[in-house]
């Protein structure tokens, strides 16, 4: 899905009224979601999912949206969480895109942040 469908989904798109019902996941790693990250998402780096890392209880029976970097993690966790069970999408261009639409991002100490 288009970053802009993503942010409307989790309720980052500032429009009035907006009810986010998917929780968006980022599956980066750690270091990159210290650099920054949209606020609100849950952290859920790949490689903990990979080695069989469960969702974190504010994401579990919700419609999850997953970004990464650029898409081809995300992807994958979407293929991960669907033989799961999961109702799981993944967010087209990922952080690239999320930062170049001027969708908001904080850093680990709630700063301004970027996409690293």
């Amino acid at each position: 899905m288009s970053v802009q469908v993503a942010a409307a989904l989790t309720g980052h798109d500032d429009a009035v009224g907006t009810h986010a019902d998917a929780v968006l996941v980022d599956v980066r790693e750690s270091w990159e979601w210290q650099a920054g990250h949209p606020p609100g998402a849950v952290h859920l780096p790949m490689s903990a999912l990979a080695a069989g890392a469960g969702l974190p209880a504010d994401a579990q029976a919700r419609p999850l949206v997953l970004i990464c970097r650029t898409g081809n993690r995300s992807l994958q966790a979407v293929t991960l969480l669907a033989a799961l069970g999961a109702e799981a999408v993944d967010v087209i261009g990922g952080m690239e895109e999320w930062a170049g639409a001027g969708l908001p991002l904080v850093n680990d100490r709630g700063g301004s942040g970027g996409v690293a």
